[in-house]
């Protein structure tokens, strides 16, 4: 036996022990998973969903009844009085930004009370000043302060609200590109009763982006009046090519609407461009890819920490999404480990990943994505923007067999090229 194979074997063993170190968290995670599939299952039976509402309709969709029946599953899911589930979504970013010009109004104020915003959020609001049209453009003030878990935070919280003219109090869930927890329901609802105890008409919006189906419910069960979110990501259950989704307060949702289309049609019109079943059947098998994505991310925070790096949630933490960061402190160590993941990929597997512009990003990123659902961050990916400290986030995964094979195609070239110590896999 060389010692290349040698190697490899012991990789293998290494990431297969790993994961049964787990075993037990990923056993008690799958009466998580049978509750959340029960819940989805009365959601259909209670809305009578038959092969009727997967019809295709087409211009307007006036009276589409696949569009209205998908909406009212979504507003049940959500324990919402409304929800708008629309192909014309983008991105988790179109639905935020149709909340946030839908809703807010010049000399309004936008508070973040979890600090800078997700990158692609900084051209909407007006961040970075390009003119065009952002929020800020419009008259709209911002404001922003950093969650934690104490009294300070609490009290600032409630100067900012009392001494602004503050409309809308912005949450973001995810971590995004920053190094901390995501927020998780308790703090959320918490956040929600501090804004509504001082101005009852002050509005709580979620961005939930990587968190739905994470924990028992979703926050509009827990105080927030509207949440938005991606149809490429935990709801979409890998086969949904598109769209995204709001749901919250029916008002509120309405004027998201209008801001989708125009005022006077809102949610009233949109086809679903004949997906209706792909997104009735994503939703539906949601949360095993969720329950997948959980469980790859525990075993990644694993694998990555007994190698020496910080890792954040780590190995058996609390999740309230499927996000797992990584701190590198390595420029080349992120193109590494996304090159080796490209490689692992069932698609574009060829490519060479190399730093690149996007728009809405400040930073160059690296990408690790050989999805079948471009950008789908429900299968497995994994990227970093180009900035201290180097921190890569990777989420998604199918089913953990694929993860772990990506995991000792990266773990046997670190090895390889000297980056990691063999001591370490012992």
């Amino acid at each position: 036996m060389n010692k290349n194979l040698k190697d490899y074997e012991l990789v293998k063993n290494f990431v297969f022990e790993s994961e049964v170190e787990l075993n037990t968290l990923f056993r008690s995670r799958s009466n998580d998973l049978y509750l959340k599939l029960q819940n989805i299952l009365n959601i259909f039976h209670d809305e009578k969903l038959s092969t009727t509402h997967f019809n295709n309709s087409t211009g307007m969709g006036l009276d589409d009844i696949s569009r209205e029946k998908i909406d009212n599953v979504y507003a049940k899911l959500f324990q919402a009085e409304k929800a708008a589930v629309r192909m014309q979504f983008v991105s988790g970013t179109h639905a935020i930004s149709s909340v946030l010009f839908g809703i807010l109004r010049p000399g309004d104020t936008l508070l973040s009370v979890t600090g800078n915003p997700y990158d692609t959020l900084e051209e909407v609001i007006g961040l970075r000043k390009k003119g065009q049209g952002s929020l800020i453009d419009f008259g709209i003030k911002y404001k922003q302060i950093d969650f934690s878990n104490n009294n300070a935070f609490e009290n600032q919280l409630k100067k900012m609200i009392s001494q602004t003219n503050c409309k809308l109090v912005f949450i973001q869930k995810s971590c995004g590109y920053t190094w901390r927890r995501s927020l998780n329901m308790k703090e959320i609802h918490n956040i929600c009763k501090i804004v509504h105890n001082i101005d009852k008409k002050c509005i709580c919006f979620v961005d939930n982006c990587y968190g739905e189906l994470v924990e028992d419910k979703e926050p509009t069960s827990y105080g927030a009046n509207i949440v938005a979110g991606s149809l490429i990501k935990n709801l979409g259950g890998t086969i949904v090519p598109s769209g995204g989704y709001v749901a919250g307060d029916q008002e509120l949702v309405e004027l998201a609407c209008c801001r989708l289309t125009s005022p006077g049609i809102g949610s009233k019109a949109g086809i679903n461009f004949g997906l209706s079943r792909t997104i009735l059947q994503g939703l539906f098998l949601s949360p095993q890819m969720i329950y997948e994505s959980l469980n790859c991310a525990d075993l990644i925070a694993a694998v990555f920490q007994k190698i020496g790096f910080k890792v954040l949630p780590e190995p058996g933490d609390y999740r309230s999404d499927i996000i797992q960061a990584i701190q590198l402190e390595n420029p080349i160590l992120i193109q590494k480990i996304c090159q080796s993941f490209q490689f692992s990929s069932p698609v574009d597997s060829f490519l060479n990943v190399i730093p690149s512009c996007m728009n809405g990003y400040e930073s160059n990123l690296l990408m690790a994505g050989g999805t079948f659902i471009e950008g789908s961050t429900s299968e497995f990916s994994a990227d970093a923007p180009l900035r201290e400290p180097y921190n890569i986030f990777i989420q998604g995964g199918t089913h953990i067999a694929h993860v772990k094979f990506a995991l000792i195609q990266l773990i046997s070239n670190l090895l390889e090229e000297n980056l990691i110590k063999k001591a370490s896999l012992i």
